[in-house]
């Protein structure tokens, strides 16, 4: 099918991670005979602030369509109620200016909630990847579930999620669930070993290390308090290296990058980033210790790693876990016990044997050959219906006669 006949979706990213998982899935939509890419990045790729990771997406020589900046406001609660005002009005311009086929958003953030309401109101298509999760610590969980009410198809990363999108209401010829993209990126990337990393990034990855990541909790708590505890744990460890990868654009995200500047300044054994890149970031996980933080990266990508992950707080609860994580609460000596099991040769051994539930094979390219199918079809173009769906005491409930 030539360019001019293929439908045209729209991905939009914001984010570092979010880019990392939606790189294979940009690559296969390039590659598709019925689908084009136009690739729209907004929010803190294009903020100096949170390092201007839009330079990572034209490294990989992915082709930019276009390019809206949405974080003009403090990182303060009221901030981003105002940054998400700007982006739904910043969102729909451009939609209906382009007038994209469809819209491919992936996970549960604040900017890409107001992505959905935009292609929503003007009733474009939405495609939504990793709905269906509980992350029951973080704003995130109620936006993602907004996300998937306005969402036409759902792409869930496994089958205890997809059946949580239909008990959502969503019907079931809208759900396919097709693993997780983290998961599929370790499996295909080809990974740096040792000594690249150590050139790349000027840091010993020979000697033992862990991979830390803390971001705010944005449903409460403290989280410059939280980060201090953090630290003071890990000064437990001093025989350790530690890696920081720096928090994202949530409010109080400034203020952890702050505290992470200031620490790593004073120690030899500590260095911060504020983005290492998805090959970067994977291989560094591949050769640590251990995952430590609040990070779903510890919960969905580590296991397929089989590397230890200390889950530190509320910020991923509900998320499906396997034997490789410890989760712990914010307190130092809390971390601290944690970090001594994770860091054991028993532990260890046990990670050996834990499996990721995020496995799914080909996942970018079920995507695009089920998102080619839908917008094929005729279900594109129709309203979605509730699936009401009896509950288990109307199942058993005897039909009345007469």
């Amino acid at each position: 099918m030539s360019g001019a006949g293929k439908k045209r979706v729209a991905v939009v990213t914001g984010t570092r991670a979010e880019y990392g998982l939606l790189r294979p899935v940009c690559k296969a939509l390039q590659e598709s005979e019925e689908l084009a890419l136009e690739l729209v990045v907004t929010g803190a790729h294009l903020s100096e602030r949170y390092g201007s990771t839009v330079s990572e997406i034209e490294a990989d020589g992915m082709p930019i369509t276009a390019r809206i900046p949405i974080l003009n406001h403090p990182s303060t609660d009221l901030g981003t109620c105002h940054t998400i005002g700007d982006a739904v009005g910043l969102f729909a311009d451009y939609f209906a200016a382009s007038k994209p086929d469809c819209v491919l958003v992936l996970g549960d953030r604040y900017e890409i909630f107001a992505v959905a309401t935009a292609a929503a109101v003007l009733r474009i298509p939405l495609a939504h990847i990793s709905g269906g999760d509980v992350t029951a610590g973080a704003a995130d969980e109620f936006f993602r579930h907004s996300i998937t009410k306005m969402a036409s198809i759902h792409f869930p990363s496994c089958a205890a999620y997809a059946a949580r999108i239909i008990r959502m209401g969503e019907e079931p010829r809208r759900v396919f669930n097709v693993g997780g993209l983290g998961d599929e990126n370790i499996r295909r990337m080809q990974l740096l070993d040792q000594k690249q990393l150590a050139e790349r990034f000027g840091f010993d990855f020979e000697r033992p290390y862990l991979l830390v990541t803390y971001h705010p909790v944005t449903l409460g708590g403290d989280p410059e308090a939280e980060v201090a505890a953090l630290l003071a744990a890990l000064d437990q460890f001093p025989q350790l290296g530690l890696i920081f990868t720096k928090a994202n654009a949530d409010a109080g995200g400034e203020a952890i990058n702050r505290m992470l500047d200031a620490y790593t300044a004073r120690r030899d054994n500590a260095v911060a980033f504020t983005s290492m890149g998805a090959l970067g970031y994977l291989s560094a996980m591949k050769y640590c210790a251990a995952v430590v933080g609040n990070s779903s990266s510890g919960v969905v990508e580590a296991p397929s790693f089989q590397k230890p992950t200390v889950n530190i707080g509320d910020r991923q609860k509900g998320r499906l876990r396997c034997r490789s994580i410890l989760d712990c609460g914010t307190g130092k000596e809390e971390i601290a016990r944690a970090l001594r099991v994770a860091l054991s040769p028993a532990f260890a051994l046990g990670c050996k044997n834990s499996r990721s539930p995020y496995n799914g094979g080909d996942t970018s390219g079920r995507i695009v050959s089920l998102l080619a199918a839908f917008l094929g079809s005729d279900l594109a173009r129709r309203p979605k219906e509730f699936w009401d769906a009896p509950t288990a005491a109307e199942r058993e409930e005897p039909e009345e006669e007469g």
